[in-house]
């Protein structure tokens, strides 16, 4: 019978692809980790990877194997959440995923909120792009991502927050009034400066200015505050969430420009597991986050009411 131990050895060599650094994350010795794939092959009567010099490569049934054993793991975390935090809410370690576009904006005003209202509770932070929050939570190494929905996994649970309305950020010398109501052609009369590949923030400028054929201008950077400091010189412009203007916007060579209705926006939401014994927590952690981010910006609007979630029957 397979072990636990096993199934995270492998687990960790199909995602790494590599025995060392498998076994680096295990925090084992290379030949430790290889002994006890080995016994997990001779366990299930299968040859579960090809070994060769050059790489490392999974069999068809060592995909599949890998694919069970992420799935049994993270259904091991979520046991041991049930029986560690019971019915205290946000008590304990929380680890929580943020995009990059919400998480220098968001955050600085949430975890005051937090550590007043659950001094028990220790937050464990890891900021990156969706795709890779996505693959965490799905193998158990998140509670829950804060990002930008609706997702792509119908997996997932999701809490919508609140509506993230963007702002057209141009030169101060750009001959558009601030106080006129642009469209979508006002955008695609001008240079569009995009997050890098892989921000979901690029994925839905784009969205917003298709059809446009040359969306792809070939400027990009990787942080908004960047891309800013880019439009302030007169590269071009960019979409801004309202989240970030106050950050960012501080520039007297830029000026921000709203969108006729409907205006474009994101929704900002929580998401997790269906598994996880710990919806009391998220749904908790939605309303402090809300709760933070209401009064500053009258326009931006709760998604709906934050009620706790009732008991599992």
């Amino acid at each position: 019978m397979p072990t636990f131990r096993q199934l995270r050895y492998f687990e960790a060599l199909a995602r790494h692809g590599h025995f060392g650094r498998a076994a680096e994350e295990c925090a084992v010795s290379q030949p430790a980790l290889s002994m006890q794939i080995r016994e997990l092959e001779k366990a299930l009567g299968a040859e579960l990877v090809e070994r060769r010099q050059d790489a490392t490569v999974l069999t068809s049934l060592g995909i599949e194997v890998a694919k069970r054993a992420s799935d049994i793991l993270s259904a091991v975390r979520d046991l041991a959440d049930c029986a560690r935090h019971g019915n205290e809410v946000l008590t304990g370690s929380l680890r929580l995923g943020v995009i990059p576009t919400l998480a220098p904006y968001v955050l600085p005003r949430v975890l005051p909120a937090l550590a007043q209202r659950f001094p028990r509770l220790r937050l464990d932070l890891q900021e990156t792009q969706t795709r890779l929050l996505l693959q965490a939570l799905i193998r158990g190494t998140l509670d829950a991502i804060l990002l930008a929905l609706p997702l792509e996994r119908p997996v997932l649970e999701t809490l919508p927050l609140f509506d993230d309305r963007f702002l057209l950020a141009v030169p101060a010398e750009d001959p558009l009034p601030e106080h006129r109501r642009i469209s979508a052609r006002d955008v695609n009369a001008r240079r569009l400066i995009l997050l890098e590949e892989g921000h979901c923030l690029r994925d839905q400028a784009l969205a917003f200015c298709a059809p446009r054929a040359d969306a792809e201008t070939g400027l990009s950077a990787t942080s908004l505050a960047t891309i800013m400091q880019m439009v302030a010189s007169g590269y071009g412009v960019t979409l801004v969430p309202e989240v970030a203007v106050d950050i960012e916007v501080r520039n007297e060579r830029i000026k921000l420009l709203r969108f006729v209705e409907p205006q474009p926006q994101r929704s900002i939401g929580l998401a997790w597991r269906p598994t996880s014994p710990r919806k009391a927590d998220f749904f908790a952690l939605g309303r402090v986050i809300v709760g933070a981010l209401e009064g500053e910006r009258p326009q931006r609007r709760a998604r709906q009411t934050l009620s706790r979630p009732a008991a599992a029957p």
